[in-house]
């Protein structure tokens, strides 16, 4: 199984949790557990008004994953003119949000920014230099000491 295989995988176990499965076998099924969220949020819209929410993303690759989730279930992702590329807006009901939507976002990009990192390492260590370690930390020098003389350079006499 390729590494993307297993990130597939893995998003897919998240919905499962997020949905509320009960059993193994409800677990490897993504279809009934996207419909499980979709029959929550069905009940969230019936019990409550949706509001208007604006999450800030913090990077592109964040931004698309929580855009793509909002579609999965049916919820329209928009923006204003001058929000910042990583604004997403989206009218939801409070407790969708609360209980489930950010729960399962939080956790799928968890996900997604290791597989992000991996890869990069990976890529790094293959393509530029095998040493993808961190900077060594030093000491801060001591302080430089202060110029004999501090006068007015500027002066004509």
């Amino acid at each position: 199984m390729t590494d993307e295989e297993k990130l597939i995988e893995r998003l897919k176990r998240v919905e499962a949790l997020h949905a509320g499965a009960a059993t193994p076998g409800e677990r490897d099924a993504a279809a009934s557990a996207r419909q499980r969220i979709l029959d929550r949020l069905k009940e969230f819209n019936r019990t409550e008004s949706p509001i208007e929410y604006r999450f800030k993303m913090t990077d592109a690759w964040s931004r698309k994953l929580f855009v793509a989730l909002l579609r999965r279930y049916d919820i329209r992702p928009y923006r204003y003119p001058r929000q910042r590329y990583t604004t997403v807006m989206a009218r939801v009901p409070r407790s969708f949000v609360d209980e489930t939507l950010w729960p399962e976002f939080v956790e799928l990009n968890k996900s997604l920014k290791q597989f992000i990192s991996d890869i990069t390492d990976r890529v790094i260590r293959e393509g530029i230099n095998g040493d993808a370690s961190e900077p060594e930390i030093r000491q801060e020098p001591a302080a430089l000491s202060p110029p004999p003389f501090a006068g007015n350079f500027d002066d004509e006499s």
